[in-house]
């Protein structure tokens, strides 16, 4: 009786452990949840991200990140030129701390199912599902693409309307669409309630030994360094921030916090980084949110070789600050008188030290829309720096002095009506300090190749523009361009503050108008920087070959007469100054010229560049003969819009 009482337990603990078994079994079990981070993002990132990032995201929908999902879209575009008030900021991780702000911001959910129906987002994505585009052919042209399309950002309840007036139009819009696989996923996970998990970004050791020494730098007391840690927070906080030694795809960012060092950060929002914080404050590094886009990622790096880099240029002198300045208007609009203290060798040399940096920033710049800003440049060109020894704003106090009123900038008042009076204003002032700088530099000895900085590889820069967008490279690249221009500390320092610092995209059509002119300004004023390296006899005629048709009365009613006097003292070939300095310039750079172009500029038989396989070599010698041909005489110039 024993045994068979022992062999009936057995066989019941077999039993029960087999049913357990079969309750789990992968056969019978639920399907694995969904991550966020692991399944949705990624599927975002491949189909969605190139248009709904940034702030040109139709209707605002980020899907960068589970914080832009779930804050949902907008009816108010980020993008209005012609309006007159300017609208509150709407920056994703900045203006709101949680989805319940956003929704008093006019934002709307895209996830939660609504009166019985799915989620606006399920309903987008199985409209586009519905309504295929076919493969490999001409999308329909009803579709509306391109930067001036209206977007309709249909709420929950409006729907229905939007998909019978929009039948072709659900999401992903006019490309290939996603997979069964990816369209699935999204659909179970909506279903599922759209659930996001918090992803965090947690410093390593290396990292967070390189921030702590910087929010210190930043963050001493006393009056002096108070007015640096002001000057570097507003000339970085644009900046993605890697360290040395850092991991690879963490990045940060400076923002004002109320809590210091070793505190959660409480951000502090302001419109621009020189607004009045309206407390105490400190300066803070945090992580990059987000999925990387191309627009928003200007790259700054920082080691403990720059921070003594910091140290030395901005107290390696002796100076003192009577009185810290304020945030007001007229701070934000002339920072020349708002970090007067500083010395301006110290500003000026970290500007030259980190050049791309900064020309990127207004040249390529995060504001996603560019070509308010990019019709006035030329599509590809050379950028080349004044040497602080030359410079006269930094060496002679009297002059500096007589030039600080006049180098202030205009958009600080928006007023509709005085645009124009506003904008006049400030073009004489700007007008007045070129004829202080004119006069000022035909005393000095003629400019030679010692104008020029060449401290590293920032010292020679290519900028191309692509329509609506432009980039930055170091290097002279290209063929030899119609115009270069030359930066001195006043016009470096005001293009950065007037295209970056103080620049709206959130403003009205006054500022944005007052912002777009005086940039004309800054460009003409970088020309004429360089065309004063030119014979004084030619600069009039180069001048006015930049500028055609109605570039000539612009010329005549807006900008200053060109030095055609002062010599100078850098020797060039009469029949083509430009050209013939253009090709001086890169054999002195030498090893300077991060980027060597023997396809656009072939100096011997050989054109393409050294150490190449014969494979690549021969393309590149190739492309040589086609980049030599001027467009003008290709007959398929003629057939382009």
């Amino acid at each position: 009786m024993p045994l068979r009482l022992l062999a009936s337990v057995a066989l019941l603990f077999i039993c029960c452990a087999t049913q357990a078994q079969n309750l789990t079994s992968p056969a019978t079990s639920a399907p694995p949840a969904i991550s966020y981070v692991q399944d949705i993002q990624p599927i975002l990132t491949e189909k969605c991200v190139a248009c709904h990032a940034c702030n040109d995201a139709p209707c605002q929908l980020n899907l960068g990140s589970g914080e832009g999902l779930s804050r949902g879209a907008s009816k108010i575009p980020v993008y209005q030129g012609e309006r007159s008030e300017a609208v509150a900021p709407t920056r994703l991780f900045y203006d709101a701390r949680n989805t319940e702000a956003w929704r008093g911001k006019g934002f709307y959910s895209v996830l939660e199912a609504q009166g019985g129906q799915a989620a606006l987002m399920a309903r987008m994505l199985d409209l586009g599902r519905r309504a295929p585009l076919p493969a490999n052919s001409k999308i329909p042209d009803e579709i509306a693409l391109g930067l001036n399309r209206e977007n309709v950002c249909p709420m929950p309840g409006e729907f229905n309307a939007y998909a019978a007036a929009h039948t072709q139009q659900g999401m992903p819009l006019a490309v290939a669409g996603l997979t069964d696989a990816e369209y699935q996923t999204l659909q179970r996970w909506l279903a599922a309630g759209a659930p996001v998990e918090q992803q965090s970004i947690t410093p390593s050791v290396s990292e967070t030994a390189q921030i702590n020494a910087w929010e210190a730098l930043l963050n001493q007391p006393g009056a002096r360094q108070a007015l640096v840690g002001r000057w570097l927070f507003e000339h970085l906080f644009l900046a993605h921030i890697y360290f040395e030694g850092g991991e690879t795809q963490h990045f940060f960012q400076w923002v004002r916090s109320r809590t210091p060092s070793g505190q959660p950060v409480d951000l502090i929002a302001t419109r621009r980084p020189d607004d009045d914080p309206g407390s105490d404050f400190y300066y803070r590094l945090v992580p990059v949110q987000g999925v990387i886009v191309h627009k928003t990622h200007i790259t700054f790096a920082m080691s403990p070789q720059k921070l003594d880099r910091v140290r030395h240029l901005f107290y390696g002198t002796d100076w003192t600050v009577s009185a810290l300045p304020g945030y007001g208007p007229g701070h934000r609009a002339n920072p020349f008188l708002t970090f007067e203290a500083i010395p301006a060798a110290a500003r000026y040399q970290f500007m030259l030290d980190n050049a791309e940096y900064f020309v990127r920033t207004f040249i390529r710049g995060p504001v996603c829309r560019g070509q308010i800003a990019t019709d006035v440049i030329r599509d590809q060109f050379w950028v080349v720096f004044q040497d602080p020894a030359q410079d006269h704003y930094i060496t002679d106090a009297a002059y500096r002095g007589h030039a600080m009123p006049l180098l202030a900038m205009p958009g600080q008042n928006d007023d509709v009506g005085s645009v124009l009076s506003l904008w006049l204003s400030y073009r004489d002032r700007r007008n007045q300090y070129e004829d202080l700088r004119r006069d000022s530099y035909a005393k000095m000895p003629a400019p030679g190749w010692s104008t020029l900085w060449t401290g590293n590889d920032n010292a020679l820069l290519t900028v191309f523009r692509h329509f609506d967008s432009a980039s930055v490279n170091k290097g002279l690249i290209g063929d030899v361009p119609h115009s270069m221009w030359l930066f001195d500390f006043p016009l470096l320092e005001r293009t950065y503050y007037q295209l970056a610092v103080n620049f709206d995209v959130y403003g009205n059509v006054s500022h944005q108008a007052q912002t777009r002119l005086y940039f004309d300004l800054i460009r003409n004023g970088a020309e004429i920087n360089f065309l004063r390296l030119m014979p004084a006899d030619q600069r009039d005629g180069m001048l006015g070959d930049l500028y055609q048709d109605g570039g000539k009365f612009k010329m005549w009613l807006d900008y200053q007469s060109i030095d055609d006097d002062t010599p100078t003292g850098i020797k060039v070939d009469a029949k083509a100054p430009q050209r013939d300095f253009a090709f001086k310039l890169i054999e002195r750079a030498g090893s300077l010229n991060a980027a060597p172009d023997p396809i656009n500029r072939c100096a011997g038989a050989y054109c393409s560049r050294a150490s190449l396989d014969s494979t690549f070599a021969q393309a590149e010698q190739a492309l040589s003969r086609l980049t030599s041909r001027p467009a003008a005489g290709l007959k398929v110039i003629d057939q382009l819009p």
